[in-house]
């Protein structure tokens, strides 16, 4: 029989959006947020609501739909949060954000601790192994208030209130950061197995600070307030020194850093005909596809060769036994050929084009000018070492040699002369495709091979990063303060957290013999799942009356599988039943 459509007539009865909400309130109620964030912050006794439901709430905008603070009562109202939280919309001022914001500012590296603690024993998550990788968070406005932070001269690892706020300030420039942005850098600590990333910790470090100074402040929190036993710390080379392996081997730790090539490059050249490589068995995902689906698409690997070694650290003098693991990538060696010789192209185009230019007569006695446009042709690329040029001033006799100039052109007075020179660049290609990390591991522990699959996880690390900076969405950041933006950056971190607990708790609810899409379905296809998903509301003289719609087939499992309560179980559970 045909199902026919029919239009009805109009009703009063309202829709709100409560979509995502289905997953994300019940894992925030599951790791007890809120009442984590009260015990550190006890309530006002005059106060109408605690810290722990409006930052919860505020946590739960932030995985939703990010919005500006002056916004979230609408969005409360659009989504039904003010229904799943209890709170009026007219009650979720900017203002009772803000003074929440300002009280978790003065325990944000206790809460977000205590919940890291509360997370790793409900959640079954070893302390032992420990990524950690720091990103950027750009601003705009002024921030007059920003300051530098100063560390203590007794070295004592500050916290909460008596830590000042990352200073936004000005940091280098970066691709997606002109010259002049002002920045924090906000550095994650992370937990990855075999379910994925979990963001556990985080520090903020000064916008002009960098990643040996943001791992350094990371360690002394982790030993202060997480306490673990003897652990991995896995980082990437822009947070590597000898006295980072120091301070892990003091705290009876061990490191896994990639390091600068430049500080091995003279190790390697001297060991390297003695060097002896195998074969990596760490494959990335499209590599193990490619051979399993035997795709035409190159086959790329790692080749590995070990060395133990001893590091010095100049400063103190202190040195300490590692293994240095050299690590050959065929892609990269494409990779850094095709990039070299397309900077090589580019600037022999400029070069060949300034030197019509100059014998056209157009650059006659301006060496300031060519200069400059040298400079361009060069940009920031390491390829114009393999270049030299120089202006050199025409004598009489090469002046009469030279042809009639063209019209509207006045007879040249120099020639631009340059020269590439290949033989620099087959002396760069010798250390093409060549990287090296560095590890205090004993072999007794792990062996190279096994080192160097751990540390390819840190590419995991760099994708929570970039949920950090895009889906959860750091901006917009309208906030008056620098306290309230560093508490803020800090509840995106619980935020960041609550996601990868909903990835990691339906992944680990998955059979091995299912498929492997719903072996490793993500937080965003969840999420997305629910984005149609509404509540009916009916208003009367005595107030509202709410109405779960009916569940897909698709959303029902995903709750299952979650082990999360429904919305109409939700809903019935925390509003009383209309008088008959």
């Amino acid at each position: 029989m045909e199902d026919f459509t029919w239009y009805g007539n109009q009703t009063d009865v309202e829709g709100a959006a409560l979509g995502a909400l289905a997953v994300i309130e019940p894992m925030i109620q599951r790791i007890n947020l809120a009442g984590v964030i009260n015990q550190h912050l006890p309530a006002d006794v005059q106060a109408e609501f605690d810290h722990g439901t409006v930052l919860s709430l505020l946590t739960a905008a932030r995985l939703y739909s990010p919005v500006a603070l002056s916004n979230v009562a609408d969005w409360a109202q659009n989504s039904g949060a003010d229904i799943l939280w209890n709170i009026p919309v007219e009650k979720l001022n900017d203002d009772r954000l803000g003074r929440s914001l300002d009280a978790f500012f003065t325990q944000r590296h206790s809460i977000l601790a205590t919940l890291a603690l509360h997370v790793a024993a409900t959640f079954d998550i070893p302390l032992n192994r420990l990524h950690y990788d720091p990103t950027h968070i750009l601003f705009t406005g002024a921030y007059g208030a920003a300051a530098p932070r100063e560390e203590p001269d007794d070295g004592k690892t500050l916290i909460d209130a008596a830590l000042d706020p990352a200073h936004i300030t000005k940091g280098r420039t970066m691709d997606d950061a002109p010259k002049g942005t002002r920045m924090v850098h906000a550095g994650l600590t992370t937990f990855i197995d075999e379910l994925g990333p979990l963001p556990i910790f985080g520090h903020t470090i000064d916008g002009n600070q960098n990643g040996r100074t943001g791992i350094r402040q990371q360690l002394a929190l982790i030993r202060k307030l997480l306490k673990p036993q003897k652990f991995t710390m896995i980082s990437d080379r822009g947070t590597f020194s000898v006295a980072h392996l120091l301070r892990l081997r003091e705290a009876k730790s061990y490191a896994i850093c990639s390091v600068p090539w430049a500080d091995v490059k003279s190790l390697f050249h001297k060991q390297r005909k003695v060097l002896k490589w195998k074969t990596a068995s760490f494959l990335s995902i499209e590599q193990q596809r490619r051979r399993d689906r035997e795709s035409p698409l190159p086959q790329e690997h790692y080749e590995l060769s070990v060395l133990d070694h001893s590091c010095c650290d100049n400063e103190s003098g202190q040195s300490i036994k590692c293994r240095v693991i050299f690590v050959f990538s065929t892609a990269d060696q494409k990779v850094v050929r095709q990039q070299r010789q397309k900077q090589i192209d580019r600037i022999t185009a400029e070069m060949q084009q300034i030197e019509k230019s100059v014998a056209a007569g157009r650059y006659n006695d301006k060496m300031s000018a060519v200069t400059k446009r040298v400079a361009r042709a060069f940009g920031t690329s390491q390829a114009d070492r393999y270049f030299s040029w120089q202006l050199k001033k025409l004598n009489a006799a090469e002046c009469k040699k030279l042809p009639s100039a063209a019209r509207g052109c006045r007879p040249p007075t120099h020639r631009f002369d340059w020269s590439y020179d290949a033989s620099k660049v087959h002396d760069d290609e010798q250390d093409d495709g060549y990287s090296a990390t560095v590890t205090t591991v004993p072999k007794s522990m792990h062996s190279g091979d096994q080192v160097f699959t751990m540390f390819r996880e840190q590419n995991l690390v760099e994708h929570a990063n970039r949920q950090f900076k895009g889906p959860l969405a750091v901006r917009p950041v309208f906030l008056h303060t620098p306290q309230r933006v560093e508490a803020l950056v800090f509840l995106l971190m619980i935020a960041l957290m609550v996601y990868f607990l909903v990835q990691r708790t339906y992944r680990s609810n998955t059979s091995d013999d299912a498929p492997q899409k719903e072996r490793r379905m993500t937080a965003a296809t969840i999420l997305k799942t629910f984005s149609n998903y509404t509540v009916l509301i009916q208003r009367n003289l005595t107030g509202r009356d709410v109405s779960p719609t009916r569940l897909t087939t698709r959303q029902r499992n995903i709750l299952n599988r979650l082990e999360f309560p429904t919305p109409a179980q939700t809903l019935s559970r925390r509003l009383p039943r209309p008088p008959n």
